[in-house]
């Protein structure tokens, strides 16, 4: 029997499988330019939806998802019994490997803000100007990183005052963007959450945003 509690991790994993077996669609404007990749940090404890609902609609809309973490193999969500596979330690990918870095939230933050790798790989990340989409708990790993000074953020309640300490001013609001940093509060969020990433990230530039071209 189906319980509310499975119906988001379901139609999460059903969305992201769903999303990897489109069949692939080429399209003259895009076929010339290389994927958007994308890079998901997490952890044991990791949230089941913040991380699963992201990938999917992410990989459905083209971008190329990598999970990373604290080291290779199977973790498993605190909210449910799904796992997810970490394909890649940070210490064996470069910054220059991903376009942007989401940080899931859930238990899994609270442990890896504790690991100097990981939080040495958030910081430079970060400090690229890449985009940096976290949510819920997610932010705690940035707030470790010392990187909140000055910016506007929100995330799940409980930990607003750990973000104001790092220097954030706190909102609630479903998603903020402010500079490099996309933030959202709880899983009723995902669906601004991963909107926000996908107008930040795959999104194609507006005209007005183009270099003028010059004149033949």
């Amino acid at each position: 029997m189906i319980t509310k509690k499975m119906i988001l991790p379901v139609i999460a994993v059903l969305f992201f499988l769903g999303g990897c077996q489109q069949p692939e669609v080429h399209h003259e404007e895009t076929d010339l330019v290389d994927p958007v990749r994308i890079a998901v940090l997490v952890g044991e404890g990791y949230h089941d939806g913040e991380a699963y609902m992201p990938m999917g609609y992410l990989s459905n809309r083209g971008a190329v998802m990598t999970v990373i973490g604290p080291e290779r193999g199977e973790v498993t969500a605190y909210n449910s019994d799904f796992t997810i596979q970490i394909q890649q330690a940070v210490t064996e990918v470069s910054i220059n490997d991903f376009d942007a870095l989401i940080l899931p939230g859930g238990q899994a933050p609270a442990m890896l803000r504790e690991n100097e790798e990981v939080v040495s790989f958030v910081r430079d990340f970060f400090e690229t100007g890449k985009v940096v989409p976290a949510i819920c708990h997610g932010p705690q790993v940035l707030a470790r990183a010392g990187v909140l000074e000055g910016m506007t953020t929100t995330g799940v309640g409980g930990i607003q005052e750990e973000l104001e300490e790092a220097g954030a001013t706190f909102v609630d609001e479903s998603v903020v963007v402010y500079e490099n940093l996309i933030t959202s509060r709880t899983p009723p969020d995902l669906f601004d959450f991963s909107r926000a990433i996908e107008h930040e990230v795959l999104a194609a530039p507006d005209v007005g945003d183009l270099p003028a071209q010059p004149a033949s």
